[in-house]
């Protein structure tokens, strides 16, 4: 009975000190060549000094709760690159705190206070120039028209005249086309739920299995056939849905 209860009050001390050096410690990968010019070794103790939260390097990206490479959140460049961080553990306590000093201005200003021989190695990041892409939509409308009232009507409105044959349910064309990512849904809706079930575009998707074929007759399309259904609906006016709801 004494020695159950020596045990009891042993795991009662271990166990919170064990959880306590946890949060105290994270593991942070970095490339060699960042690791070489010696900057984390030269920042991670101030890091350490002021928090009391111990890092530790590790070999491989997937052993690490904080990653140093080419994605996550921009924090200086040098060796031709821009450095990021990226935090597959967020949360953790000690690993939030290590992003949190990196990306604030003592941990920035640290990093590029670095200076081996007098000039530093790191700066900025450098501004990535947004590059805007005008896509234009090639298909023939009148065609896409066409092609939808033929083969979309069954659920979808998809002009004044065809209201009442679609299913009540189902977004007409004109509400679709007031959503912000219209063309993304138009463009692949043979992916979205329902449509694979039914839907077959040519030299694109693959045959139905023969033990699980359409519930309902397929519709077949080509490239072509989406691509001035696109058309038809980039040039028809979106539906005007009103004010968004407010609530009091």
């Amino acid at each position: 009975m004494l020695l159950r209860g020596m045990l009891a009050l042993l795991i009662c001390v271990i166990l919170p000190q064990t959880a306590w050096a946890e949060d105290r410690l994270v593991r942070l990968y970095a490339p060699p060549n960042l690791v070489e010019t010696g900057v984390l070794k030269f920042a991670l103790p101030r890091f350490s000094l002021k928090t009391q939260v111990k890092v530790q390097l590790v070999e491989t990206p997937q052993e690490a709760d904080l990653r140093l490479g080419d994605t996550g959140t921009p924090l200086f460049f040098g060796l031709d690159q821009t450095w990021s961080v990226d935090a597959p553990s967020a949360g953790h306590p000690g690993t939030d705190k290590l992003r949190a000093w990196l990306t604030s201005d003592v941990g920035v200003r640290t990093i590029q206070g670095f200076a081996p021989e007098g000039t530093p190695l790191f700066g900025a990041p450098q501004a990535v120039e947004r590059v805007v892409v005008e896509v234009t939509l090639d298909g023939d409308a009148v065609w896409g028209h066409e092609v939808s009232l033929a083969k979309c009507t069954r659920c979808h409105a998809v002009d004044k005249n065809t209201a009442w044959s679609s299913i009540g349910s189902t977004p007409s064309f004109a509400v679709l086309r007031s959503l912000g990512d219209w063309e993304q849904r138009f463009a692949a809706f043979y992916a979205l739920n329902p449509h694979p079930s039914f839907t077959q575009i040519e030299d694109l998707t693959d045959p139905f299995p023969v033990n699980r074929p359409s519930p309902i007759s397929p519709i077949e399309l080509t490239l072509e056939e989406v691509e001035a259904i696109l058309a038809y609906v980039a040039a028809m006016p979106a539906a005007d849905l009103g004010k968004p709801l407010t609530h009091q």
